[in-house]
């Protein structure tokens, strides 16, 4: 609310570095199309492996994970759930499912957003309702110590602060005096800031950031989990907006260090995207390059189990071939086997990309 409360009050110009990922993302859109006429098959398998990647990233961001054998039984089937985590991701699943389906006539609402935490909070008691007690952010330090990161909005006037973040929100994309993308942003933070619920505000934050770039025309989200590059990049996510909430009630804080962080997970999406249409040539191989992104991005040292984390939906059988292949090659060597198996990566043969 404070930001949007700001731009609305006094908008001038962005930033720099703002305006050079602004420039980034228009021109990809511009390309948009042009991709998404690609293999149909590549689409959907591309689809598909992002709606298990955000799920499961989404909610792991908060804490909330399960096992990697059960992750496609949980989003992808209908297995009876074992555990309030399943819950809550198999819950998540839904919530894109609404979003990814209903985008254009899904408005930026106070309905929407309790209807999206329902369905990520399950049967919880206090899903859908925003939160009856104060809730601050607590960051636990090294040895055990807690401090209060962030002050939220008390519970007693979080309705107000809704209200009029909507409004806000409503007002700027139809004045467009602030550029979409900068208040989808500026929302996206003036949310958190709020923190309207108990728990699972990461979460809802996650899923309107979604929906409100389908709004601007940004489709990137469907195909690529903004999710799972959010996780990725988790230190950087948490930095930003403790350095952009801080005087935040005040109206006196700089919002640009998260406005950015947002559109660098945007501007990243579009990147993998057209590399992966790009440069896979079959269907057949999407799932390959897809762990071996995951491995190039681990460190020099890994497990198994982190292969597994970094590539929910995808196999240990099919991961353990991958790892075999590129040991042939000589890009890995095994330093040891069985279930805790550990792998060492070979000079510079696997770059992030």
């Amino acid at each position: 609310m404070m930001t949007l409360r700001k731009f609305l009050a006094a908008f001038e110009s962005v930033p720099a570095s703002t305006a050079w990922y602004l420039s980034d993302i228009a021109e990809a859109r511009g390309r948009q199309d042009l991709f998404a006429r690609q293999s149909p098959q590549r689409l959907e398998a591309l689809r598909q492996h992002a709606l298990i990647e955000s799920a499961v990233s989404s909610s792991r961001i908060e804490g909330v994970e399960i096992e990697p054998s059960r992750v496609e039984a949980v989003i992808l089937g209908n297995a009876p759930l074992r555990d309030r985590d399943e819950e809550e991701v198999q819950g998540y699943r839904k919530a894109l499912d609404l979003v990814h389906g209903r985008a254009a006539a899904l408005p930026v609402s106070e309905k929407t957003i309790r209807t999206l935490h329902r369905l990520v909070r399950g049967r919880i008691w206090d899903a859908g309702r925003y939160k009856r007690e104060d809730s601050d952010i607590i960051e636990k330090l090294p040895g055990g110590r807690s401090v209060i990161r962030f002050r939220t909005v008390p519970a007693r006037r979080t309705p107000q602060f809704m209200k009029e973040l909507l409004k806000n929100y409503r007002l700027g994309m139809k004045e467009q005096r602030v550029p979409p993308l900068i208040l989808v942003a500026a929302f996206n933070l003036d949310f958190l800031c709020i923190h309207p619920f108990r728990d699972g505000n990461g979460r809802v934050s996650r899923l309107l950031l979604l929906l409100q770039c389908y709004h601007v025309g940004l489709e990137v989200g469907r195909y690529i989990s903004l999710e799972r590059l959010i996780e990725e990049s988790k230190d950087r996510y948490y930095e930003t907006l403790k350095q952009s909430s801080r005087g935040w009630h005040q109206g006196k804080h700089d919002p640009w260090p998260y406005i950015n962080y947002i559109l660098f997970i945007i501007r990243r999406a579009y990147m993998e995207f057209e590399e992966r249409l790009g440069r896979v040539t079959a269907p057949r191989g999407m799932k390959t390059a897809m762990i071996e992104r995951a491995i190039a991005h681990l460190p020099a040292q890994f497990t198994l189990v982190q292969v597994e984390r970094a590539c929910p939906g995808i196999s240990r059988e099919m991961i353990r071939r991958v790892l075999r292949r590129l040991r042939d090659e000589g890009r890995l060597e095994c330093l040891r086997r069985g279930p805790g198996a550990l792998w060492r990566k070979k000079g510079n043969t696997l770059k992030r990309g």
